[in-house]
């Protein structure tokens, strides 16, 4: 693979950091080239439309975005580009990221976004999807997925300590 980012993770503030942190870390172990930028669809809409839209002819075949409360950078971003787009809700103190969930899993039909869970597993399963959607035309990646999957399932103890 490129040094050249394939996935891109944005997130509306720098808060979002320690939950989308954890994407940026499966992909880290994978060998996955990404990119992480703060887009936030409300404060700097500039910034995301250019993010959006340049992100195909930069070489990005998959984003992450996380948000949370209003939620609408990863539907703004899947309104603007033809790459996939996988939506993390971010956990916030007024509804504990069901308000998040909710404006990310609810898009309008021909605006797609994959929505995960909310917060970490969410980031961390973003990151494997994002990883197994490259790993279709990528056998090396193929193997480093399936590798992990393997130790995962290995570190599950039979039986309680």
């Amino acid at each position: 693979m490129a040094d050249a980012p394939l996935i891109g993770i944005i997130m509306g503030s720098t808060s979002d950091w320690e939950t989308m942190r954890h994407a940026a870390s499966i992909l880290e172990e994978l060998g996955v080239p990404h990119e992480t930028k703060v887009v936030s669809a409300h404060r700097t809409p500039q910034r995301l439309y250019d993010y959006a839209t340049s992100a195909a002819d930069r070489g990005l075949k998959v984003i992450i975005a996380g948000a949370g409360g209003a939620a609408h950078l990863p539907g703004m971003a899947a309104a603007m580009t033809h790459l996939p787009v996988l939506g993390v809700p971010v956990e916030s103190k007024t509804m504990k990221g069901l308000d998040s969930l909710y404006s990310i899993v609810q898009m309008p039909g021909g605006i797609p976004v994959g929505t995960l869970a909310i917060g970490k597993a969410g980031a961390k399963n973003a990151a494997l999807l994002g990883a197994a959607i490259l790993a279709t035309s990528d056998a090396a990646l193929t193997k480093k997925l399936i590798a992990w999957r393997t130790a995962q399932t290995e570190s599950v103890a039979e039986e309680p300590a």
